[in-house]
């Protein structure tokens, strides 16, 4: 059987990885990036490169946007140039990006005036994982249209996990995020008070990633510390924007997270010292308040 014609929204970390994986298995591939300059590597290898989101869609029969935002997404998706006016009746859209559920369902009643199928689908996962198609997808929408898109999933993905209806995907990735936010903020705050009495941090750093508190999060802030190395694989800002996200998303549902709503603190003090194009375990660099 023919594959599906594929764009792609967005040639940030995670999207470029996704785009080069459709490419290595030989999917018909568009890609739209706001600055064209990061498209031009892609081309190369046989991509189309879009002038604008509606020209990438109009190319294709799966439309997937990996953007930073609900700010960015509206941009790639609405308006005279976005994707949705270049998308064909049947295509399938799918929102990847970590993004407010109320972004997500007024997306899909777009989607749906257009004919378009729908599917909220963000990941578990970063760069690595991006670029071995080991990524996890969260995936709120119908059985049906998960199944019509599995040739692309199969090639991205390690697993799809329906999560239920559309929206379901975006809020189980915020309270994903929130939870890693939380741990980081949590370890940096145990380092601040381990440095601050003096204790042999090596050490210490060494027990608390042996023993309980040794999350995947933890061990890898802590290994990002051992090392001096805040490279940005997934920015500290974005990390303060997830966690905000998902307090509005608790707001909104009469939640309170006050431990969430503690470790955005953290990371917006950390943004305001300059920290926020720097990996999110940065937010160990920010002295604890």
């Amino acid at each position: 059987m023919s594959k599906p014609s594929v764009a792609i929204l967005g040639l940030g970390i995670m999207g470029s990885g996704m785009a080069r994986r459709l490419l290595s298995a030989n999917f018909p591939l568009a890609v739209y990036n706001r600055n064209r300059e990061k498209s031009l590597p892609l081309a190369a290898d046989g991509a189309f490169v879009a002038d604008t989101p509606r020209e990438a869609a109009s190319r294709a029969q799966i439309i997937l946007s990996m953007v930073a935002d609900d700010t960015a997404s509206r941009s790639v998706w609405l308006g005279e140039t976005g994707a949705l006016a270049g998308a064909s009746p049947g295509s399938i859209l799918i929102e990847s990006s970590t993004l407010t559920v109320g972004w997500i369902q007024e997306l899909a009643a777009k989607a749906a005036e257009r004919g378009c199928r729908f599917l909220d689908a963000p990941v578990t996962g970063s760069k690595p994982q991006a670029a071995s198609g080991e990524l996890l997808f969260l995936v709120g929408g119908t059985a049906d249209v998960i199944d019509a898109t599995r040739p692309v999933f199969s090639v991205l993905s390690r697993d799809v996990i329906h999560m239920g209806p559309v929206g379901s995907g975006a809020l189980m990735k915020l309270v994903n995020n929130f939870m890693c936010g939380v741990q980081a903020a949590s370890f940096a705050e145990g380092l601040s008070l381990i440095d601050a009495a003096g204790l042999d941090r090596a050490k210490a750093i060494a027990i608390l990633t042996g023993g309980a508190p040794g999350s995947g999060i933890v061990k890898r802030v802590a290994e990002r510390v051992a090392a001096e190395d805040f490279t940005p694989v997934f920015a500290l800002r974005w990390m303060a924007k997830d966690l905000g996200y998902a307090l509005d998303g608790a707001s909104g549902r009469g939640v309170s997270l006050p431990i969430a709503s503690a470790a955005l603190a953290m990371f917006r003090r950390a943004i305001a010292e300059g920290l926020g194009d720097e990996d999110f375990s940065a937010v160990t660099k920010s002295p604890a308040g």
